[in-house]
């Protein structure tokens, strides 16, 4: 019988990495399942932030490694005809306080000249007011990052921000801000606009009211701080 040294230099195999032993991956495996169940649309990275937000050590290639073995994929929908709503159905309970909570979402329309501009709405669910109304052609998830940073920077942090689950409020410069500045973020259900009602409601007033005018400016501007 053949001693390991020996068996190891006829292989050609290194001993270190015959003595490896791969560590136990139970807990993580759980935490990343329960994870990828609470947003069942995030991909591999999209989780791996989360999981480092929570203070788990691993990197890119163990999270993909862990959520190609546990069969984690997302799958592709057939037919986008019919929404699936998926999230909480729980009732988000706010506090009658200023800055208990934010909701936010987009309103797009176009210039007379048929370029499209969108508008990045904050409202205050408990003061009824707009803090903030950014107007751009194009508005990216570091951009929301941002506004949100120099938002919170001059009004103070609210307690739960409310969105939908938009490419731009689950991109990963959203997940990563939120966790560093620890900010509590609620995705509604798709297809659900109703449970962010308050925003729905006030962009349907700014819809109402654009057709007197002309340019984003003074589209956003009577509407914030009211």
């Amino acid at each position: 019988m053949l001693d390991k040294r020996r068996a190891c230099c006829l292989i050609g195999a290194d001993r270190s990495s015959v003595r490896h032993r791969r560590p136990d991956d139970r807990d993580l495996r759980e935490v990343l399942r329960g994870a990828a169940g609470t947003h069942r649309r995030f991909g591999c990275r999209r989780l791996h932030v989360i999981l480092r937000r929570d203070g788990h050590v691993l990197n890119r290639k163990r999270t993909r490694r862990l959520y190609r073995e546990e069969g984690l994929s997302v799958r592709r929908r057939r037919s986008r005809s019919r929404k699936r709503a998926i999230g909480t159905r729980a009732p988000l309970v706010t506090e009658a306080m200023a800055n208990a909570r934010w909701s936010i979402d987009f309103v797009q329309d176009q210039f007379a000249n048929g370029r499209r501009f969108r508008i990045l709405n904050v409202i205050g669910d408990v003061t009824k007011e707009s803090p903030s109304a950014v107007a751009d052609t194009s508005i990216s998830g570091q951009r929301v990052a941002r506004e949100l940073t120099a938002l919170i920077a001059r009004r103070g942090k609210p307690g739960v921000i409310v969105s939908d689950s938009g490419t731009e409020f689950t991109s990963n410069a959203i997940l990563e801000r939120a966790g560093k500045m620890q900010m509590r973020w609620h995705y509604i259900a798709p297809g659900k606009p109703m449970q962010n009602g308050n925003c729905e409601a006030f962009n349907g007033r700014m819809r109402r009211w654009r057709s007197c005018t002309t340019t984003c400016c003074p589209y956003t501007a009577p509407w914030t701080c009211q």
